[in-house]
């Protein structure tokens, strides 16, 4: 049976994929989570309002090489999933992997590129991930009364039961759907294992019809250090009759 640990950890509000608090350009918050990524052996960023005298590209390359290079001791995989708040990135959803050609080949080895939203299967377990606020959205514009369920859970199973990473129509103005490519790229092929999916709204880990969702908050909240998730996973021997096997899981919301 494998047992593995992993890191999950969104951004600030104005620049959801940042590291830093609203209106500086240092990393400290990162800074601060490296030691912990490191002691766990697990496995950027600019907000758009502070006053820089590099290129949005040139702050983002630093701050991925120092991710890479601060967790190269452990030796774990990192995976970096864009935002549409990121202001050097294509504003459109679908969105395609970020691109480094910044980083060295041993650097490359350790980091995997991927779209938002996107699904993975990593050593046999599946992860759905978007970091487009969905849940905020759907809070927003949802009527429901008597229903004597969660909100979260209720949002939770429309994306789950509808096999879409975003199950809103029409979307809020900020999201630039591209629907063509949505229809390819925006859908969850088979309903995933987790669901990582980070949030304004407050932290939580639930199991929604079989799928454990966490929305593991966001790194900063203003100028303080917010959360992130972190996970042990046992992957479940497979089922003698072929039955996909839910991996056996521990999640918990860390405060930074």
């Amino acid at each position: 049976k494998l047992r593995y640990c992993c890191m999950f950890l969104a951004w600030n509000p104005h620049a959801a994929n940042s590291y830093t608090v609203v209106d500086a350009t240092c990393t400290c918050e990162i800074s601060c989570l490296l030691p912990s990524v490191r002691l766990n052996r697990c496995d950027s960023f600019l907000s758009q309002k502070a006053e820089v005298t590099e290129t949005f590209e040139a702050i983002f390359s630093r701050c991925i090489e120092s991710i890479v290079d601060g967790t190269r001791s452990v030796g774990c995989h990192l995976v970096f999933v864009p935002s549409q708040r990121d202001i050097h990135h294509h504003f459109i959803y679908p969105q395609p992997p970020f691109t480094l050609p910044s980083l060295r080949k041993e650097q490359i080895q350790r980091v995997t590129l991927v779209s938002d939203p996107c699904t993975l299967l990593i050593n046999g377990v599946t992860f759905g991930l978007t970091s487009t606020d969905i849940l905020f959205h759907i809070s927003a514009e949802e009527i429901s009364s008597g229903t004597g369920s969660d909100r979260f859970s209720r949002i939770l199973k429309h994306m789950l039961t509808q096999r879409s990473y975003y199950p809103l129509y029409p979307p809020v103005e900020e999201v630039n759907m591209d629907y063509e490519k949505f229809q390819s790229f925006g859908q969850m092929p088979l309903t995933p294992d987790v669901l990582i999916i980070p949030s304004e709204l407050r932290y939580f880990v639930k199991d929604v019809v079989g799928c454990v969702c966490v929305n593991p908050g966001r790194l900063t909240k203003g100028q303080v250090g917010g959360t992130y998730s972190r996970m042990l996973i046992q992957h479940s021997a497979s089922s003698e009759v072929g039955q996909r096997v839910s991996p056996c899981l521990a999640a918990q919301v860390v405060k930074i």
